[in-house]
């Protein structure tokens, strides 16, 4: 975590040593970026050291250290709304002519919301630390780190069943063992044929992320394929059952967030999809509920 303000002054933050987990994440512009891991109720505590230039005195009135929980919406992209703001002052004012190094804690710090990069939301946790100076800017520096919860496996866990018909032409009915899973877990169920009139070519699954942020008339969603797996190649007949069996594992989910602060919510979906020879797509789709079991 060494970052330099150019040929001047440095600030470092230690999270609390090697044993500190980690997690690698999406961050900006696609890059991978391995941040500290946090869960639930957590006692950040570490040390910040500040470095003046080689040679020289760091002037200041004053340091400090600032926990921020903030979520940022794309349509109101630079403005951050701060659902945490912890602050601790670090010095009284005065000057460094050596490097000088300050404990901190943050106790028992609530973080129920999980980190998140999303299309048009943005959740994030950051430690930012400020020397601040009276004849020339504030040296400020950002630590990010990343949030996970873990959630109880839900008592009540009811099966899905649906039935997806056109009259005349065709008549399915389709079953899921359950629909809340955790972001391990496998999708298993069952697909029973009982009316086809028209010529299915084939038949697939999807597991859909909408996105949801604003609120009321402004509300805006933003829908994308996260996984697409087929589950049938050529024409199913009268009677016939197709078997269902998608492993959740492989693929980037986070679990469902259900009105956050009040700005955004990300939901899942199942999506069952039939293509007949004309390409005419049928499909039908059901909420699920995703969980993260473990960290």
């Amino acid at each position: 975590n060494f970052l330099g303000f150019g040929p001047s002054s440095t600030i470092e933050v230690d999270f609390g040593g090697a044993e500190r987990r980690t997690v690698t994440i999406k961050g900006d512009g696609g890059s991978a970026e391995t941040l500290p891991l946090f869960s639930g109720v957590e006692t950040l505590a570490g040390q910040v050291r500040v470095t003046p230039p080689p040679g020289k005195k760091l002037e200041h009135t004053g340091v400090k250290i600032e926990l921020l929980g903030q979520i940022e919406l794309m349509f109101d992209r630079g403005n951050f709304y701060d659902f945490i703001n912890l602050v601790h002052n670090l010095d009284a004012p005065g000057e460094l002519s050596a490097a000088k190094v300050y404990p901190f804690e943050f106790s028992r710090v609530e973080m129920q919301y999980e980190s998140y990069n999303g299309v048009n939301a943005r959740l994030r946790y950051l430690l930012r630390v400020t020397v601040a100076r009276s004849y020339s800017s504030n040296l400020v520096k950002d630590f990010k780190f990343w949030v996970r919860n873990v959630s109880e496996a839900p008592q009540i866990n009811n099966s899905i069943k649906m039935e997806v018909g056109i009259e005349d032409c065709l008549h399915i009915e389709f079953e899921y063992q359950k629909s809340k899973y955790h972001l391990k877990d496998i999708v298993v169920g069952k697909i029973f044929f009982l009316l086809v009139r028209i010529k299915i070519k084939h038949m697939e699954i999807e597991i859909r992320r909408r996105e949801s942020t604003g609120s009321g008339p402004n509300t805006y969603n933003e829908s994308d394929t996260i996984a697409k797996y087929e589950i049938m190649d050529g024409a199913p007949v009268r009677g016939e059952s197709i078997p269902v069996r998608l492993m959740l594992t492989p693929y980037d989910l986070t679990p469902t967030y259900r009105n956050i602060s009040n700005k955004f919510s990300v939901k899942y979906y199942l999506n069952l999809v039939l293509v007949d020879e004309e390409e005419r797509r049928y499909f039908k789709q059901q909420e699920i509920t995703l969980y993260r079991r473990d960290l």
